[in-house]
């Protein structure tokens, strides 16, 4: 293959030709996460009865937590309205300057702004705090600066300052946003607990995830039923039940008493241990070799529950049954991956 020469003038960087780093840019970037590190840390001490109140009132809120900010305050801010709005606290974001600009109308009376700046001076802040106080909602001010005209105006103030930026020049905000995020975070979790939004309120936020497939799958969801359930009689033969495995494809068939109650299981296991024990297998009934009191699991448990139990015990099949014991259906590891459980 005729690889065609580079343009004129343009350099073709090679491995030999890349100019070596010392290590003081590793020692930087280390120097950049302490920063970083230390900033969400001080954090810790400076919690107090002010968030306990941002808390309060956000739960008193009868409409949704507003996110406001502009630059990088901005990116934190929507990144903190869409972790609220996974976790059970009705948020979105609304730029501040477009805010200025009509979408202002997005904000009711019954709502919660959350505003995000770290000199607590953004302009684009300030020009719309008097007609947010006007429209009756209530203000939380998360600033860097506590005599800033953004935490004078706020209903609660959420201190997020840091003592330097990460950045040599100490000019982009890097540690200062960092510190936003964590708090921010911090808010989110702590509304969370306080609604005891559980794994499946997670999961119903969360519908086209992995996670959500895992939380909301219940067994009955995956389980084949009726004629595809490989079963047979206790007074089956040997044959009879391996040509019911060989029929259903699953790897194993449930063995029922009379009044339809699994008594037992075989498998493609006990199929291999038969053989090694029986020379002569015409004779034999299935009850006779089949494992007794097998592991199963009721329709209506979550399929990670059934990942869980094949994975514990190293099986690859259960039977589904009724809170009486009544064969109700079977699934395999292959249905779970069809599920895209695991």
């Amino acid at each position: 293959m005729i690889k065609a020469a580079p343009d004129e003038g343009q350099r073709v960087l090679h491995m030999e030709d890349r100019p070596s780093l010392s290590t003081s840019v590793l020692e930087l970037a280390r120097k950049v996460l302490a920063i970083e590190a230390e900033a969400v840390t001080g954090l810790i001490s400076r919690l107090d009865q002010r968030f306990l109140d941002a808390v309060s009132l956000i739960l008193a809120c009868r409409g949704r937590v507003v996110v406001s900010g502009v630059g990088k305050s901005g990116h934190v801010a929507r990144k903190i309205a869409s972790t609220m709005a996974s976790t059970g606290t009705p948020a979105f974001f609304v730029h501040a300057a477009e805010a200025g600009h009509g979408d202002l109308g997005m904000i009711t009376r019954d709502d919660v702004v959350l505003a995000l700046s770290n000199s607590g001076q953004s302009d684009e802040l300030l020009t719309i705090i008097p007609m947010i106080k006007r429209q009756g909602a209530k203000l939380i001010a998360l600033t860097g600066n506590p005599d800033s005209p953004l935490a004078r105006e706020a209903d609660v103030y959420l201190d997020a300052g840091v003592s330097q930026e990460a950045c040599p020049l100490n000019l982009a905000p890097t540690a200062s946003t960092t510190a936003a995020l964590a708090l921010g975070d911090a808010l989110a979790i702590a509304l969370l607990d306080a609604r005891g939004f559980s794994e499946n309120d997670f999961a119903r936020a969360h519908p086209g995830g992995a996670l959500g497939r895992k939380l909301l799958t219940h067994v009955s969801d995956v389980m084949r039923t009726g004629k595809d359930v490989p079963a047979v009689s206790a007074t089956a033969s040997f044959s009879e039940a391996l040509i019911e495995m060989s029929r259903k494809g699953m790897g194993m068939t449930g063995i029922l008493d009379s009044g339809g109650k699994v008594v037992g299981i075989f498998t493609d296991g006990d199929l291999r241990r038969t053989l090694e024990n029986k020379p002569d297998l015409r004779p034999v009934r299935i009850s006779e070799v089949m494992t007794r009191n097998p592991r199963t699991i009721a329709a209506r448990k979550l399929a990670a529950e059934a990942v869980e139990l094949m994975e514990r015990y190293k099986i690859t099949q259960l039977l589904v049954v009724t809170d009486t014991g009544e064969l109700a259906g079977a699934l395999n590891m292959h249905d779970l991956f069809r599920a895209k459980v695991i």
